[in-house]
């Protein structure tokens, strides 16, 4: 193995929450190429910023030599994760998630090597969807105390309103997956968000029993501001990676738009900064710190969309802020003349470019003095648009004071 073990440099930039038995997992990455795995959950047809964590990790470990496995959860979102929730998932049929599984692979390949030989992505449908339930619980269930099961913190947090059988079988299907993945491909380690803590370490308890092998389990803190709350979510939902859910721009301005306190945690976890780098602009203060987030934004941007919609996000943020190119892009929407009639309002218009998910919200930031339309501020919930604020058939729409939106008339 050739440079700085990994994962001391995990450890460096702050991903690691908890290991089974640190000084061996070192070790082992430090000494041979090691096959590690993450599950995702295709619940979606993209990954989101709450998976780029994991994202991030898996590319530094094949950076490092190690083979990744990326596990979509075919089998297993047929039943449902009760980690870290308090509801059931709802259950997808085999559609859906053939479909959303073939979204991932694309997405992951812009991160991953999934040539010959280098990263894998296989689906727990193809092993747990024909298990003969007797023969699995004389092989795996007899491996599991109901007493220990229930200590699980993703089971306490239930068994107040009830837990159903059906979730309760879920640690026994993940730890079955890291068993047969052990089994076909020698994934000697599991890594995964920190709210899969105890599934992970039963899967890893599941193969010493088994197989009498050493198996490893390693946890990342999920992605959270300073405050402790989970970052990513936006007023329209999730930060997604698929430029068709999350526009490249819009993603940009999301990391643009952090609180100072945030710069520097995100500068080690979602770019490839060297850290003396991420230390001196997480370092910055007042005024100062805007370039380190112009920076972040610019470096995750390129990760997830390429340099070209970075650059493009970056001059689009410029010209709105009046020191680059007019015609850089800004996120728009082509209306037709019927569409701005019937739409004058500029409630019904902010609902109809989704700037708001209700009227009632838009009433509100009217109120409070948070919209303008071509740099004027919108003093009336009646303002009525009229033709005299179309500029060359096209008006701009500001929310708050960085929330852009260029409309078209055709």
């Amino acid at each position: 193995m050739n440079g700085r073990n990994v994962y001391d440099v995990l450890k460096e930039r702050g991903y690691i929450a908890q290991v089974t038995h640190e000084d061996e997992v070192r070790e082992l990455l430090g000494r041979e190429p090691v096959t590690f795995y993450i599950g995702f959950d295709p619940t979606a047809d993209s990954l989101h910023v709450g998976h780029f964590i994991q994202v991030m990790v898996m590319t530094h470990m094949q950076r490092a030599g190690h083979r990744p496995i990326a596990l979509v959860g075919g089998g297993t979102a047929m039943v449902g994760d009760p980690s870290g929730r308090t509801d059931m998932r709802k259950m997808l049929t085999l559609e859906m998630i053939e479909h959303n599984s073939r979204a991932f692979k694309k997405q992951l390949s812009r991160f991953l090597d999934f040539s010959e030989g280098k990263a894998v992505m296989v689906n727990n449908a193809d092993w747990l969807l024909d298990l003969n339930y007797v023969e699995f619980l004389r092989e795996i269930g007899v491996h599991f105390s109901v007493n220990r099961m229930l200590t699980a913190e993703c089971f306490k947090s239930r068994l107040e309103r009830g837990l159903s059988f059906l979730e309760f079988n879920y640690m026994l299907m993940q730890s079955y997956d890291f068993l047969v993945l052990n089994r076909r491909y020698n994934a000697r380690l599991q890594l995964g968000g920190d709210d899969q803590w105890s599934n992970i370490i039963a899967g890893a308890d599941l193969i010493r029993r088994v197989e009498g092998t050493s198996a490893y389990g390693m946890t990342f803190k999920l992605l959270t501001t300073s405050e402790g709350k989970k970052m990513g979510k936006t007023e329209a939902g999730a930060l997604w990676l698929d430029p068709e859910k999350t526009p490249p721009y819009d993603f940009y301005q999301y990391w643009r738009n952090i609180d100072d306190s945030d710069v520097k945690n995100c500068l080690a976890l979602l770019t490839f900064l060297p850290m003396e780098e991420v230390e001196r602009l997480g370092s910055l203060k007042d005024e100062k710190i805007n370039e380190a987030k112009k920076v972040l934004a610019y470096e995750v941007t390129k990760i997830v969309h390429g340099e070209e919609e970075a650059r493009k996000a970056e001059a689009a943020a410029l010209a709105l802020f009046g020191r680059g190119s007019a015609d850089a892009e800004v996120p728009g929407t082509t209306i037709t003349a019927e569409e701005f009639k019937q739409n004058r309002n500029i409630i019904d218009m902010l609902y109809l470019l989704k700037l708001v998910p209700s009227k009632g919200e838009a009433r509100r930031l009217i109120k409070q003095g948070g919209i303008y339309v071509n740099d004027e501020r919108i003093q009336s919930i009646d303002h009525a648009l009229t033709e005299n604020d179309l500029q060359d058939g096209s008006l701009m729409i500001r929310k708050g004071k960085k929330v852009y939106h260029k409309v078209t008339v055709e």
